[in-house]
């Protein structure tokens, strides 16, 4: 943010970071939308999720760095579905859906391009944030229990989701809720996440049939 000419301190922080960071310039020599796209690929080195989804939602896709990692990666034929409150640019291979995601006219939306089950379910979504850490934190969680809760109706068993979360307290109460819901959930910090970031994600492997 610009005031009289000057841009402010954090601005300043941030566009410094930037400018300094190498997945910020690997993504643009890479072709890729932004340097996300090294989170989700370091997951999916670890644990293997897209290769073998022929339906995938990515939650909170703009401005579509894991959707294209989620095309680049996918089977042939698997339909992969982004949603967002914003629109991006589209790609081949991708179906958008604007919206929020916890509508329910968004979410049958969402639905009818899965043939009703997801094998994969992603999301990087994050509220804007204020910079008081607890808050943050317990606005990511509530955003991440709706994932959660969306994901219980449109995963089918076997399935995996990934999700963001920020540490904070509460993010070990979400996972252990989760266990009986999968087979194998953990939390996983990318190498590409910012050390100073509090952003950790869950992954949550092999839905058990319900």
């Amino acid at each position: 943010m610009k005031i009289s000419g000057k841009m402010s301190l954090s601005s300043r922080r941030w566009l410094d970071r930037q400018n300094n960071d190498p997945y910020v310039k690997k993504a643009h020599d890479e072709g890729y939308r932004s340097r996300a796209v090294y989170k989700l690929a370091e997951i999916d080195d670890k644990y293997r999720l897209i290769r073998n989804a022929k339906s995938i939602i990515d939650l909170g896709a703009a401005p579509g760095g894991w959707s294209q990692l989620l095309v680049q990666r996918s089977c042939d034929g698997a339909k992969i579905v982004a949603v967002d409150l914003l629109q991006f640019y589209p790609m081949n291979g991708l179906i958008q859906v604007i919206g929020d995601f916890e509508d329910e006219a968004v979410q049958s939306e969402i639905m009818s391009y899965t043939d009703g089950k997801a094998d994969l379910i992603v999301s990087d979504m994050a509220p804007s944030t204020i910079g008081h850490a607890q808050t943050d934190h317990l606005r990511i969680m509530r955003l991440v229990e709706s994932a959660y809760y969306f994901a219980q109706s449109a995963l089918a068993s076997g399935g995996n989701f990934v999700a963001k979360i920020f540490r904070g307290g509460e993010e070990k109460k979400f996972l252990d809720s989760a266990k009986k819901d999968f087979q194998k959930v953990c939390f996983f910090k990318p190498k590409s996440s910012r050390k100073v970031s509090s952003e950790i994600y869950m992954v949550a492997l092999n839905r058990i049939p319900q």
